[in-house]
C-alpha cells in the first residue's frame, strides 16, 4: 500500500483556481464514491476549504495519473490545466505533509487551529463514505495524535496573529478567566465576526453586539448567545461593557471620552478595556488618559501580532522535530505491516490446505461407510496433530538455544500465557 497527497493550497493556486476545485459538502460523498473507483485507489480521503483541496490516498501503486485525470474530469477542466498548481507528496513525505497541516504549519495563518477540525470533518466523511479504511485509519489517528502532542509540548498556538484574536487574548491577560465579563462589540464585519467567536470559545459571560444595520447584529449575536442592539443604544450599555471591541465602516467616532466617562462613573470605576481596531477610529482617543479606561489601537495590537509571528516561527521548528520523529515511526508501522502480511497470507493458506485435505479424506471414508464417529475422531486428531507440528519442531528448536526472549515472543504470537520462571 502506497499513501500519497494530491492537491493544491494558497501558496500553489491562485483564488479563482482554488473556487473551481473546491468541493462542497453537498457534493463530498458522491466524489469519494467516484474516487474509491479510480483505478489504483483503495482507500481516500477528500479536504477541502477555502486554502485548499487535498486528496489523501491509499493506493496499489506509485502511479496517480488516473487520479489527476479524474480530477480534471471532476471538474470539467481540460488535460493539465492543474499540473502547474498541484503539487504531490509520497511515503513518508505525504505523512510529514499531513501533520504540518493537521498542526497549521502550512496554513495561511501559521498555527491556526481551525484546519485540524477541519481535518477530522475530511476523515469523518471517508469514514462514513466507507472510503477510509485500515491504513487511513492507522495513519490518521497517528496525525491526530501528533497535532495533539504539538499544541501541547511547543507554543504554535499560543500567540495571536490575527487583530480579532489578538484582541481576544488581550482581554484574557487583562481580565483572566472571562465567564464574569461582558463584551460589547461595534460592528458585525468580518473583524468582530472573528472577534465574536474567539470570546465565546473563551467563555464570555455576555455579548452586546451593536450594528448599524440590525440584522446583521441580531444574526451575529443569535451565533454567538448574546443580544443586538442600535448603535444609539451604546450609551444605555457603555456601563455594563467591561470590554469594548470596536471595528465598523463608520467616518466618525461612535464614542466619545465624555460617554465614557459617565459609563465609568456609573461603573464605580471597574476597568473597562478598549481595543479599536478601525481605521478610522470608533473610540475617541482621549479616553485613553482616563483612569480605569485602557485604550488600545490596531497599531498596538500590531507590535503585539509581530511579536507572536516571530514566537510561532520558532515554536514551528520544534513542531517539526516532532512531526519528523512520529512521521519516521508511522512509517515503520506501515513498512512492518507490509513486512507481516505475505507471512500472514501464507501462514493462512497452509492452514486452509491443511484443513481442505483432512476434510477430503475424512468424506472419502464416510463414503466408504466407515463409522462416522471414528472418521470425525481421526479427522480432529490428524487436523490437530498437522495444524502445530511446524510451529512445535520451530518451539523445541527455540528450546534448544535457551534463548528465553524468543520463547515469550513465541508464546506472545501462540496466543499463550507465559510466566518468567517458565521461560
Amino acid at each position: 500500500m502506497n499513501l500519497s497527497v494530491i492537491g493544491l493550497n494558497h501558496t500553489t493556486a491562485p483564488v479563482a483556481l482554488r473556487e473551481r476545485v473546491a468541493f462542497g459538502a453537498e457534493t463530498l460523498a458522491a466524489a469519494l464514491h467516484e474516487l474509491i473507483e479510480v483505478a489504483g485507489v483503495q482507500e481516500c480521503m477528500i479536504l477541502s476549504t477555502c486554502n485548499r483541496t487535498e486528496l489523501h490516498l491509499a493506493t496499489e501503486g506509485e502511479d496517480t495519473s488516473a487520479v489527476t485525470d479524474w480530477l480534471h474530469r471532476r471538474f470539467d477542466l481540460q488535460a493539465d490545466t492543474l499540473t502547474p498548481y498541484l503539487y504531490h507528496h509520497r511515503g513518508e513525505a505525504a505523512v510529514r505533509h499531513l501533520m504540518e497541516v493537521a498542526c497549521g504549519l502550512n496554513s495561511l495563518v501559521l498555527g491556526e487551529p481551525q484546519i485540524l477540525g477541519q481535518l477530522k470533518d475530511a476523515w469523518r466523511a471517508g469514514r462514513q463514505a466507507g472510503t477510509v479504511r485500515r491504513t487511513l485509519e492507522i495513519l490518521m489517528q497517528q496525525v491526530f495524535a501528533t497535532a495533539k502532542k504539538v499544541r501541547t509540548e511547543t507554543a504554535i498556538g499560543q500567540n495571536a496573529v490575527s487583530v480579532a484574536f489578538a484582541a481576544v487574548s488581550l482581554a484574557r491577560q487583562f481580565f483572566g478567566d472571562l465567564r464574569d465579563y461582558t463584551a460589547l462589540l461595534l460592528g458585525a464585519g468580518e473583524t468582530i465576526q472573528l472577534a465574536a467567536r474567539h470570546l465565546k470559545e473563551a467563555g464570555i459571560g455576555h455579548q452586546i453586539i451593536a450594528n448599524r444595520t440590525f440584522e446583521r447584529a441580531h444574526t451575529l449575536a443569535h451565533e454567538v448567545g448574546g443580544f443586538a442592539i442600535e448603535l444609539d443604544e451604546i450609551d444605555r450599555h457603555l456601563p455594563e461593557a467591561d470590554l469594548i471591541i470596536a471595528s465598523t465602516g463608520a467616518p466618525h467616532t461612535l464614542i466619545q471620552a465624555e460617554q465614557l466617562r459617565t459609563a465609568l462613573k456609573a461603573r464605580r470605576h471597574a476597568p473597562i478595556l478598549a481595543v479599536d481596531i478601525a481605521v478610522p477610529r470608533d473610540i475617541d482617543p482621549a479616553a485613553g488618559e482616563l483612569d480605569d479606561c485602557y485604550l488600545y489601537t490596531v497599531d498596538d495590537l500590531q507590535a503585539i501580532i509581530e511579536q507572536n509571528k516571530e514566537k510561532r516561527a520558532e515554536a514551528a521548528e520544534a513542531a517539526r522535530a516532532l512531526i519528523e520523529a512520529d512521521a519516521e515511526r508511522v512509517m515503520a508501522r506501515f513498512r512492518t505491516m507490509a513486512a507481516a502480511a505475505p507471512v500472514i497470507r501464507a501462514f493462512r493458506e497452509r492452514a486452509e490446505t491443511t484443513a481442505r485435505q483432512s476434510l477430503e479424506d475424512a468424506l472419502r471414508r464416510l463414503r466408504a461407510g466407515h463409522d462416522p464417529e471414528q472418521v470425525l475422531t481421526q479427522l480432529s486428531t490428524q487436523l490437530t496433530h498437522k495444524l502445530i507440528h511446524h510451529p512445535t519442531v520451530a518451539l523445541r528448536e527455540v528450546g534448544e538455544t535457551g534463548d528465553a526472549g524468543q520463547l515469550r515472543m513465541a508464546a506472545r504470537l501462540l496466543g499463550l500465557p507465559m510466566e518468567e520462571d517458565e521461560a
